[in-house]
């Protein structure tokens, strides 16, 4: 396995931590641990994979619909499970104050929404510069007026071009094994970067799923500090003391070159994370018939629409693929590249009104003319199954009217 524990975090396993819980080699946690059935909602699953993260400060303030992982969690901390929880005054000051913990050398967890994304915006960038390692979940919807609270992943493309690692859960058992698998790679001393885990609110966090879960009285191993490539805060050590030396503040070359260097290197980390990263999470995509000549290319639950929609294709006599993206930072190029080489037609249905991944496809991929950007919806909009297998019969110029009577 890429992914290795310090020397501190080895000590620790096998041992109990004040609630109980064993210290686990996370990669037993992972993959040989036994795993038990729940029926829970997203939220729920969130409050779960941070019982077992052993998280020592989580920040909150309330925007639908993250709020109730946000009230869970504190709940979490009334039992001991988590050192600090507090409520911010604003979404700016929670992406504040986790800077402030993660600084100090908490293992820190946030979770945020929408417009609140949106507002705290600025934080994410000096997160990747300051190399924080905070994990936080965005359970995307809508940031335009008119207002809208369901699911809409226009956040997503914001976050795509801050440094960060953003992943894109599709379904509630992604979003308990990447929680915990996440704080492993984000916290490697060669990636040392914050995570955005994504998910379509409303479509993973208020709707029930069977999810398999480890047991409760396991927990990963604290996060230690001083494997960062950056100084820990300490009383010897002030945070971001860069800040204050003569040559970053003048303009001149120096300073330049000082501040296109680290963003450089940052994402280099980003993309160091692959070798840690696909072990634990199964590979940056996932396939399947990827030989056929039509391919549904997706992200979050529009892969869940779009399995259904090769079932109803099915019926019809076309045989379509899917891939299914999980990590859009660090983007999959030659895994995405591979997978669609015989594809004549790339479908790339989304939950946002520009197509973002439809864009990044169209960079990456080679003869993008293949590439159809849609169908996508946006604002809350669902995308029923029918609408994917729609416009894949009418790029191939086949009639539709069998496919507008399903499910009326």
């Amino acid at each position: 396995m890429a992914n290795e524990l310090s020397e501190t975090q080895k000590i620790q396993i096998g041992k109990q931590n004040k609630k109980g819980q064993t210290y686990t080699d996370p990669n037993h946690l992972f993959f040989k641990a036994p795993r038990t059935a729940a029926f829970y909602t997203g939220s729920e699953v969130i409050k779960e994979a941070i019982r077992r993260a052993n998280v020592d400060v989580m920040v909150a303030y309330p925007i639908t619909p993250q709020s109730e992982a946000a009230a869970l969690i504190g709940e979490l901390y009334a039992e001991g499970y988590i050192g600090d929880y507090m409520r911010g005054e604003s979404e700016f000051a929670v992406m504040s104050q986790c800077a402030g913990a993660a600084f100090g050398g908490a293992r820190v967890f946030t979770t945020t929404a929408g417009p609140g994304t949106m507002r705290a915006m600025e934080n994410f960038p000096m997160w990747v510069g300051s190399r924080l390692p905070i994990q936080m979940i965005v359970t995307c919807r809508g940031i335009n007026s008119p207002l809208s609270i369901q699911p809409d992943t226009l956040e997503m493309y914001f976050l795509l071009g801050t440094g960060m690692l953003v992943w894109h859960a599709e379904t509630a058992q992604d979003f308990f094994d990447w929680m915990l698998m996440g704080f492993i790679v984000s916290e490697q001393p060669d990636v040392h970067l914050p995570l955005a885990l994504c998910c379509d609110g409303f479509f993973v966090t208020h709707t029930k799923d069977t999810v398999m879960l480890t047991p409760s009285e396991m927990c990963l191993p604290s996060y230690d500090p001083y494997r960062s490539p950056v100084v820990c805060m300490d009383m010897e050590s002030p945070p971001v003391r860069m800040m204050r030396d003569p040559f970053v503040m003048k303009s001149n070359y120096i300073s330049y070159m000082t501040h296109a260097s680290w963003q450089e290197e940052t994402r280099a980390a980003c993309e160091r994370s692959r070798k840690h990263t696909i072990p634990l999470i199964g590979g940056l995509i996932e396939t399947e018939n990827v030989d056929a000549e039509i391919l549904i290319v997706a992200s979050g639950t529009a892969v869940s629409q779009g399995r259904e929609a090769i079932r109803l294709l099915e019926d019809e006599g076309l045989r379509v693929g899917l891939v299914k993206i999980k990590s859009l930072r660090p983007f999959p190029f030659e895994e995405l590249r591979e997978a669609t080489k015989n594809a004549k037609h790339i479908f790339v249905p989304e939950f946002n009104v520009i197509g973002w991944l439809a864009t990044e496809l169209k960079a990456a991929l080679p003869d993008n003319h293949r590439i159809v950007a849609g169908p996508h919806v946006a604002g809350g909009m669902t995308m029923p199954a029918e609408v994917i297998a729609e416009e894949i019969q009418k790029t191939l110029g086949r009639r539709v009217a069998t496919m507008a009577a399903r499910g009326s």
